[in-house]
């Protein structure tokens, strides 16, 4: 389900179905890094796209969650959590962070095993045929790893 007026009347519905929230960790960067983030952002917004279809029913996709690259990760992750806590307190029984950003990594114990770590595909010379394609493999992958956090997190 997506974050729209009409997906979020039918979460609230049929919430106790929807037992999951996926926020997408996007990275911002206005000087040197700037493609980088923006590559990142392509990737990350393109696989929650898929991942939504994938799972249409049984999950929610967040807003983005922001933020400039060279910000210290403890700070980010404490505001990640308070997002999950949210998510929690409101009923969703697991949250995943989807991220290409292998620096979250280092933060990934204050996440809880909620960090989805996906290394970023670079899709700009792509066609969109392609690009989408791509995304459809890589959702395939990702079952297996939403599966065992599920299991794990249950």
């Amino acid at each position: 389900m997506k974050w729209n007026v009409k997906d979020i009347g039918v979460f609230e519905t049929e919430k106790e179905y929807i037992d999951t929230a996926v926020i997408p960790i996007i990275p911002v960067d206005f000087h040197k890094n700037m493609k980088a983030s923006a590559a990142q952002s392509e990737f990350i917004t393109l696989l929650t796209f898929h991942l939504e279809r994938q799972f249409k029913g049984r999950m929610i996709m967040t807003p983005p969650f922001t933020y400039v690259m060279a910000s210290p990760r403890e700070e980010e992750a404490a505001r990640l959590n308070r997002w999950a806590g949210e998510l929690s307190d409101s009923g969703v029984k697991h949250t995943f962070f989807l991220t290409s950003d292998s620096e979250w990594k280092r933060a990934e114990e204050e996440l809880h095993d909620r960090l989805i770590w996906v290394p970023s595909i670079p899709l700009e010379h792509l066609d969109e045929q392609y690009k989408h394609s791509i995304m459809e493999d890589q959702v395939k992958q990702l079952l297996n790893v939403i599966v065992q956090k599920w299991q794990k997190n249950s």
